[in-house]
Formats: C-alpha cells, sequence, structure tokens
C-alpha cells in the first residue's frame, strides 16, 4: 500500500474516533425530506466497502499478486446514484464507480461485490463477468454492462440503448430493459472534452428534440483533474449547464444528503419525461490516478490537504453520527468490520487461477455455431401468396432486395444511417426500404459515423439485430474505435454474458470512374482486418451479396458477432463483365447461405490461380479469358471473406495450379495480399507466388486515379512474366 493510502485509512479512524456522539435517533426516520437514517447507513456501507477495495487493491498490486490500481476513493457520492436508480436500469460506468457498482450489486440477491471487484482486480479466471481478462464494473444479474472506456467512447453506445428501449417497446421486439427504464453513464470531467463524449450529448439532446424518447442520465464526476491537467472549476457547468434540450442537476458528492436528494430529482426527470438529463457530481481524486502515479509531482500539497477535507466517506459517517443514527464506535466498528472482510476475501482471491491458455483468452471473441447460422439463414420469408421469379440483379439490387426479405422476416431487424431513409443512400441501395416498412425500422442518422455505430451499440443491447450504413469507407476511420474499442470488446470483457450482434454495411474501395478523390474513393481497410473477432465479408455480385448478407445478419443473431459488410461501390450498377451489353454480371438473388470462411472459384484451370477479391474478382476474369486466347488456362478465386480468410480454399486451389498470383487493389502496405502471402506461407504451400497492388497513395480526383490504381494491364503482364518458364 502506497503511504498515501495508509494515510487516508488511519484519518477515517482518527478524525471519527475524535466525534462527539450526538442524542441517538431511530435509523428508520427521516434526516432530511424523503432520506432515512437507515438509506444513509446503507449509503456508507457501500461507499467504506468501495473504500477498501481501493486499498486491498493497492495492496495486493504492491505484493504482485494484483494488476489493477486505478481507485473509486473520493468519487463515492456515486453511490447515491445507484440509490436513485432501479437495479433494472442499465449502467454503463467510469471506472471510478466503484461504490455505484457496489451499492447496485448489493441490492440484487446473490451477488458478493467485494469477491467480484477484486476478483478482477488479481484477473482471476473466475471472475464473473470478464473471466479474468480485465478489471470492469460490470454484472448480467445487475444490469451493468462493462466498460474500457477511459475516453468516454461508451456514451455513444448509451445513447443508442436510449433511443432502442423505447423502440423496441413500440415494435414488440423482446429486449431486457424495463420500457420506462433509464440508462445511465458515468464518465470523467476530463472525457467530457472528448469528441465523442460531446457527440454523443449532442445526438441525445437531437434526438430528443425530434420528439423521439431519449432516457439517459448523463453523470460527470468532475474530481476537477484529468490525470495531471486541471479542470477549470466552472468549465463542466459553462459547457453542459446552459445547454438547450439537456437537463442540468448539479451535486457535492462528498454530501450524501445533497447527493441522494439530487440524484433522485434527477432519475424522476428522465423517467418521466423520457428525455436527457446531465447530472454533474462534483467529487474528490484522493491517492493519485492509479498506484503508479506521484501526484506531488504535478499537484500543490494544499490542493490535496484541501481534497481530503471533503472526503465522501469520512463526510457520510459525520453525518451519521451528527444525526444520531450510529455512534463513531459504532461506525468504526462498521468500517472495520468491512476492511476485515475485504481483507479475508483478497486473501482468497489472489490464489484464484487464472487463464493459462491463447484459447481461453480468446474464447468469448468469436463464437461460431455454423449449424445455428445456416438454420438461421434458411428460415424462409413468409410471403402472401406465389413470390414472382426474382430476374437476375446487380449487386446494388441484390443488398435492396435481400435488405427487404430480411426486413420482412424479423421485426428485430433495424435499418438506418446518412440518408438511408427518403433518399434511399448515396446509390439507390436502400431505396423504397423506409417506405414499405416505416420509419421506425428504417430510418435517417445524423452526420456523425460515432453516433451510427452507437445507434447500432445500443440497440443490439436491446434486441435487435442493427444493419447501420457507413455511407464511404474513409468516412469510417474517425469513428473506428466504436468497433475496435467497443463493439468487438464486449464479448471478451464479459465473457459473452453481453453481445453486439450487428451488421455494418459500408460502401467502399476505388474505381468510380471521374468520381470522389480519396474520401469516396477509399481502398484502406487495414483498421478493420486488425479488429479481433469482427468478421469481414466483401461480396463482389449480386448473389454472393445476398447469400453472405443473410449468413452476417444470422450470424450476429446466433453468435452475436460484429459483422463489417464492405460493398464495391463501382460494382453496386454493374451489368456486363466482358462486353458491353453481355449482362454476365447480373445474377439471381437466390443465395440463401454462404458459409463464412469460404470461398468461391471460378474455372477450373490448371496453370494459374488468381486470388482476389471485390473490384479485382471481374478485372481477374477478364484477364484469365484474354490469357485462355493465348492457351493459358486460369482458374480466379474470389475470397469473399477478408476475416477470417478461407485459408482452406487458398492452399487448396494455389495447390491445384502451383502458380498464385494475388490481384489486390488495396495498397501494397497494409492491403490485404500481405495476409495471403503470409497465410500461404504459414500453410506450406511450395509453388510461386507473386502479387499485384494499387500504389501506396491517397487516391486522387479524375483521370489521375488510374496512376495509383491497379489496372488489368499491370495483372496480365505479371502473369505472362510469371508464366513464362511454363
Amino acid at each position: 500500500m502506497t503511504e498515501h493510502a495508509a494515510d487516508l485509512d488511519e484519518r477515517f479512524v482518527a478524525e471519527i474516533s475524535a466525534l462527539t456522539p450526538s442524542e441517538s435517533a431511530p435509523a428508520e426516520a427521516a434526516i432530511a425530506p424523503g432520506i432515512t437514517g437507515t438509506a444513509c447507513l446503507e449509503l456508507f456501507e457501500s461507499q467504506a466497502t468501495s473504500r477498501h477495495l481501493d486499498l486491498a487493491a493497492r495492496r495486493l498490486g504492491s505484493a504482485r499478486r494484483g494488476y489493477y490500481s486505478i481507485g473509486s476513493s473520493g468519487h463515492e457520492g456515486n453511490a447515491a446514484i445507484a440509490a436513485a436508480l432501479r437495479t433494472t436500469d442499465p449502467a454503463l460506468l467510469h471506472y471510478r464507480s466503484g461504490a455505484f457498482f457496489v451499492h447496485r450489486a448489493r441490492q440484487v440477491p446473490g451477488l458478493d461485490p467485494i469477491r467480484d471487484v477484486l476478483l478482477g482486480v488479481v484477473a482471476a479466471a473466475a471472475d464473473p463477468i470478464s473471466g479474468g481478462r480485465h478489471k470492469v464494473f460490470g454484472s448480467k444479474a445487475a444490469g451493468v454492462i462493462p466498460q474500457t472506456s477511459t475516453i468516454a467512447s461508451h456514451l455513444p453506445r448509451a445513447v443508442g440503448l436510449g433511443f432502442a428501449i423505447d423502440r423496441a417497446a413500440r415494435l414488440g421486439v423482446r429486449g431486457e430493459w424495463a420500457p420506462d427504464a433509464v440508462v445511465v453513464c458515468s464518465f470523467g470531467d476530463a472525457s467530457a472534452n472528448h469528441s465523442t463524449a460531446v457527440g454523443a450529448i449532442n445526438t441525445a439532446i437531437h434526438t430528443a428534440h425530434q420528439g423521439i424518447a431519449m432516457p439517459v442520465l448523463f453523470v460527470c464526476e468532475d474530481n476537477g483533474i484529468g490525470i495531471s491537467v486541471p479542470t477549470p472549476p466552472d468549465w463542466i457547468e459553462h459547457a453542459y449547464g446552459l445547454r438547450p434540450g439537456l437537463e442540468y442537476f448539479c451535486a457535492d458528492g462528498w454530501n450524501a444528503i445533497d447527493a441522494l436528494t439530487t440524484a433522485d430529482a434527477a432519475t424522476r426527470w428522465v423517467r418521466e419525461y423520457r428525455r436527457p438529463a446531465f447530472l454533474r457530481l462534483r467529487t474528490v481524486r484522493l491517492m493519485g490516478h492509479a498506484g503508479s502515479d506521484v501526484e506531488s509531482a504535478y499537484r500543490r500539497p494544499a490542493d490535496m490537504a484541501d481534497d481530503l477535507l471533503r472526503d465522501p466517506v469520512v463526510a457520510t459517517a459525520r453525518l451519521l453520527v451528527a444525526t444520531g443514527v450510529a455512534t463513531p464506535g459504532q461506525i468504526i466498528d462498521r468500517y472495520d468490520d468491512i476492511r476485515n472482510r475485504v481483507a479475508a476475501m483478497a486473501e482468497l482471491v489472489w490464489r484464484e487461477p487464472k487463464l493459462t491458455s491463447a484459447a481461453g483468452v480468446m474464447a468469448p471473441l468469436a463464437p461460431l455455431h455454423p449449424a445455428a447460422v445456416f438454420a438461421d439463414a434458411l428460415r424462409p420469408t413468409e410471403i402472401a401468396g406465389a413470390a414472382a421469379p426474382v430476374e437476375p440483379m446487380t449487386l446494388a439490387q441484390a443488398i435492396n432486395h435481400t435488405l427487404a426479405e430480411l426486413l420482412r422476416r424479423d421485426n428485430d431487424v433495424l435499418v438506418f444511417g446518412e440518408d438511408v431513409g427518403r433518399k434511399g443512400g448515396v446509390y439507390g441501395v436502400t431505396k423504397g426500404l423506409q417506405k414499405t416498412f416505416g420509419a421506425r425500422r428504417v430510418f435517417d442518422t445524423l452526420l456523425d459515423e460515432q453516433s451510427v455505430l452507437g445507434t447500432a451499440l445500443g440497440t443490439a443491447l436491446a434486441g435487435f439485430v442493427p444493419i447501420p450504413e457507413i455511407q464511404y469507407l474513409a468516412y469510417l476511420h474517425n469513428a473506428a474505435d466504436q468497433l475496435r474499442g467497443e463493439a468487438a470488446t464486449l464479448q471478451f470483457f464479459s465473457h459473452g454474458r453481453y453481445r453486439n450482434p450487428m451488421v455494418v454495411r459500408i460502401a467502399g474501395y476505388a474505381y468510380q470512374k471521374g468520381f470522389g478523390g480519396h474520401f469516396h474513393n477509399d481502398n484502406s481497410i487495414a483498421a478493420l482486418r486488425d479488429i479481433p473477432g469482427v468478421i469481414l465479408a466483401s461480396p463482389t455480385r449480386a448473389d454472393d451479396a445476398a447469400g453472405m448478407l443473410r449468413t452476417c445478419v444470422s450470424a450476429a443473431r446466433v453468435d452475436g458477432r460484429v459483422c463489417v459488410f464492405l460493398e464495391p461501390i463501382a460494382l453496386y450498377h454493374t451489368r456486363d463483365l466482358h462486353q458491353p451489353g453481355d449482362s454476365a454480371w447480373l445474377a439471381r438473388p437466390d443465395s440463401e447461405h454462404v458459409e463464412i470462411g469460404r470461398a468461391r472459384v471460378y474455372g477450373n484451370g490448371t496453370d494459374l490461380t488468381l486470388v482476389s477479391f471485390a473490384n479485382g474478382v471481374p478485372m481477374s476474369l477478364r484477364v484469365a479469358q484474354r490469357l485462355s486466347v493465348r492457351g493459358i488456362a486460369a482458374r480466379v478465386l474470389d475470397l469473399r471473406w477478408l476475416a477470417p480468410l478461407p485459408v482452406h480454399d487458398l492452399l487448396y486451389h494455389a495447390r491445384a495450379t502451383g502458380r498464385v498470383l494475388i490481384v489486390d487493389e488495396t495498397r501494397c502496405s497494409g492491403g490485404v495480399s500481405e495476409s495471403i502471402c503470409t497465410a500461404l506461407v504459414d500453410t506450406g504451400f511450395a509453388g510461386r507466388v507473386v502479387r499485384v497492388t494499387s500504389e501506396d497513395s491517397f487516391i486522387p480526383l479524375g483521370p489521375a486515379a488510374d496512376t495509383v490504381l491497379l489496372a488489368e494491364d499491370t495483372i496480365e503482364a505479371a502473369a505472362t512474366k510469371l508464366l513464362a518458364n511454363l
């Protein structure tokens, strides 16, 4: 334990011991309007428990038995917010909301917050929420959704969940949250400045402004400092206190009566009006930012001493003595009893087994039940009367057709994004869906990708299978953390107890002639392929798009998977393959299922295997036809799935010819071809491998794009060179 932590503990005992007992009062009596002594005793119990958990975490860390020491000391006033809420109200908590978690868990039969928190501190496999993967505040039974956010990146999810609770009730979608639930999310004053927080709160206000329910209580635990950078004392109120459409509350976290009264008022307001509110809970930070943090290096002694005067655990104990609810001796006895219980549990849990294998660590990342996914994908769509035969379609038409079938079949499917509603998407891919299925299921969002994905994150927690659209691949990059840090981690850090089923449609890649520049012609997908557990699908033509989209939706529903559906813009409306008017790229969208991680092959040539995806597939097919005129028999392998790669099919077709030309429209560095080459090496392929790619460049506007993008002439030249000794 650090010296400062020991001082904090000893100071509590000394200060309370010095108090003079007051005339005894019954605990059930009110000590303030609507607040009983019993309520304050319960509050103190949770606050003291959180404090001793912090102290135990420091001791465990010093003994090299624990691995997490970002504590909640000074923030214990947040227990008042847990007291004001129901245990069925979803909570997304700041990493200093320990007392909230303790108070919430103590209200749920069968939970032991002391053991649960300490199991996380020591990274024990028995940790009931993360299974030893990280120390997080989370509990399925207590409705606490685990977060690892340090920059308020969980706020978009909270806003999405607030939106989804009412939407689920109106659409009859079964979820685990009551129709009148309040979503609470807590964060720090420094995080309140992050673009993610600012954008999420703006989205909540914007949504409520349109008359749409948004029952979210934003709780800013304002301790006045972000690690070492001070927050101006009036900044939070200045930034959020006068914001139209955002009801504002403020309370002193070290004042139990003020915290309880204000938290109750804020919670009641949100529950009644179904609109967002902002609660600034003024706190202090005791014991520094984390175990290794030396506050004296950047804070004045007078400031740290002033914080000690506002210790909420001491303040609540003083209140109990002053009102006669308990004597100093009784308070110290309770405090010491909690200390002993925490210490005894710490001695037990550090001996608990840890995760010992990569397979054990990764188990929740990518659940895979292919038979159940297959069965779900093949569920028929109920249509009155005989269905008309489906004619061959373009890629865009097939996606539209399949989205309509999914919306018609399952009332838990939502389609949303920028311009997807009335306009039907920039390229008409969602045209007519809102008219057919209504604005509650197909709707437009703000021009903010973080909020688009946050809506998906929240609706997924409320029982929906969301299909959000990101208008262009380049627009994803300013919101990629919503996929990496939030969506992909939820199953990992909750051991599968919470899931993020979703299929994110993204229009991407290049080859849009005469349009766009790099914002609309983006071939950078490395950031997506790097996210553990995410399925990355990339259909090339109509039949694959239909089957792959159905499969992704079923993988989301059955296994809770996060899927990214990357659609080649340049192929949306392509009809022809070899000659104008041949309609050879049209196909019937009758494929009901495409197994994840399985490729598609065109031809059975034995001289060369062209491996590609997206725009590279029709380019490779045209090159293969020209090679056939010269007596060279090539096959074209469409990967279809970029994560997980179809390694089995890749190796089979590589060995079938012994020569592989990888046709990669993405960049030379960080492109898909690097992983294909690696997969072939790792699986022992002994043949020849060559790759052609686009340049390591952003894509310019107009004809200049042709200078940096992979061309068919380049593909053919590389094939000719590779086959020179045939």
